[in-house]
């Protein structure tokens, strides 16, 4: 390895999802050094279909042009104006509050189509699939060693886990036996499917279906104790529909995974009471479905998200419920964030000692912290708000959509006025302050 190679960060990401990919892209947009470690042998992504609020799309075009271009690429595109529109699935099958989105916003698409567009953009030989991390050790040079399944060994200045919910990242930084190293169950699963539209337009009826070039409107039906949500996906190809039902009994997998076999007739016994619109989507499900429980990191938050090298970012930080569209785009911002404080650390390293690398990327990672940690944390608990709120469980609200209303638009507002690019001047300003701190003033960021 070269004097110049010696000097520049590498950073190893682990996991290629959503937020992983999106943080490599932002690294290599940078000119920061980074491996993507993949534990599966090609990019994959679970679920049927996702939307990117409005605040996420922004971070888009912050974190590489390039980028946002692809998510256009697989997104449908509305000169309409755009709503959120809840329904009395349980009674009168009547629009009962608006939620202005905007035009052209919140595009959804399937899962697999985004991340498969956006893998395209990331530089081949920084991709390494098959690695199922085992541990990860800190050298006494500042360095820090990563074992994988395989035998493999590689090395780098920083990790960080974007490696979803179940977080080896986040168990290796926090310790096996910490609470927070898992999350919990949220009392609440889903059913998911994409529906072919002729199908979904005979069922659900022409003013609650469009797609292609008319209006995206998103339509989410409240009721007692479970909710449905529905959406155009694949340029109008697919109707995403989404059923979250609260389930009073604790999650119990033989092996341990949040996903179950179920079947229609379970989705139909929840919904038995409901509008008769509301049993004709779910009549539209599948015979057998996957049952997908929703487990979050509400009663047992990470105390931070980093531990000297190590970060999590993503879903490995702080998992949260589908309820408010928002965690995908929270990973994006996570990776923005990183990105911009690893490309300031990695400009500042000519000339400096190992141990002034070794503060830089570390501070990186605090200031990382300390920009994402307030507003990461209030979204877990927000969608847990907005999932009560949805099935009638507010003892405040309850089915009183004039009281629902304000609520759920204070919570959606939250997320997506958020400043990207004041966010971002924050990280650095952050990220100064914490180097003159550190460091005595001897490294200062770059005008």
């Amino acid at each position: 390895m070269s004097s110049i190679e010696k000097s520049c960060i590498h950073v190893a990401i682990i996991g290629g999802g959503i937020t992983g990919v999106i943080l490599a892209l932002g690294l290599q947009k940078r000119g920061v050094d980074y491996t993507l470690h993949e534990r599966a042998s090609a990019f994959t992504e679970i679920g049927a279909g996702i939307g990117f609020s409005p605040n996420a799309e922004r971070a888009l075009q912050v974190v590489d042009p390039e980028i946002y271009r692809a998510y256009k690429r697989v997104t449908s595109t509305s000169d309409a104006e755009e709503y959120f529109q809840w329904i009395d699935g349980y009674k009168t099958n009547e629009v009962a509050a608006r939620l202005l989105i905007g035009v052209d916003a919140f595009q959804g698409g399937r899962r697999y189509d985004f991340l498969e567009e956006w893998s395209k953009l990331i530089d081949g030989d920084k991709v390494k699939f098959g690695k199922d991390l085992v541990s990860v050790d800190h050298k006494s040079d500042g360095r820090v060693s990563l074992q994988f399944k395989d035998g493999s060994i590689e090395e780098s200045d920083i990790v960080i886990g974007c490696d979803g919910i179940n977080s080896r990242v986040r168990r290796i930084m926090l310790g096996d036996d910490n609470p927070a190293s898992y999350p919990s169950y949220t009392n609440k699963y889903c059913f998911r499917a994409l529906v072919p539209m002729d199908k979904a337009k005979a069922a659900l009826g022409e003013e609650r279906v469009a797609g292609g070039d008319k209006s995206l409107n998103r339509f989410m039906y409240n009721g007692p104790n479970a909710h449905c949500v529905h959406y155009p996906v694949a340029k109008g190809q697919f109707m995403n529909i989404l059923l979250v039902i609260t389930d009073p009994n604790p999650w119990h997998t033989e092996d341990g995974k949040h996903t179950a076999p179920g079947n229609k007739s379970n989705a139909i016994r929840a919904y038995a009471d409901w509008h008769p619109r509301v049993r004709a989507m779910v009549d539209l499900l599948p015979e057998e479905l996957q049952k997908w429980a929703i487990f979050d990191m509400f009663e047992n938050p990470a105390p931070c998200y980093y531990r000297d090298s190590i970060a999590v970012a993503g879903d490995a930080a702080h998992a949260v419920g589908p309820h408010l569209g928002s965690g995908a785009g929270f990973g994006i911002e996570d990776g923005l964030v990183l990105a911009t404080l690893l490309q300031a650390a990695n400009a500042k390293l000519e000339g400096e000692s190992q141990g002034t690398k070794i503060d830089l990327c570390r501070s990186a990672l605090v200031a990382y912290n300390n920009t994402r940690y307030d507003r990461t944390q209030w979204l877990i608990g927000a969608t847990r708000k907005a999932g009560a709120l949805f099935q009638w469980q507010d003892k405040n609200v309850g089915s009183d959509f004039e009281k629902f209303l304000p609520e759920i638009s204070k919570l959606f507002h939250t997320i997506w006025n958020n400043d990207i690019d004041k966010m971002v001047r924050g990280s650095l300003a952050e990220y100064e302050k914490l180097l003159t701190t550190r460091l005595g003033g001897n490294v200062s960021l770059p005008n």
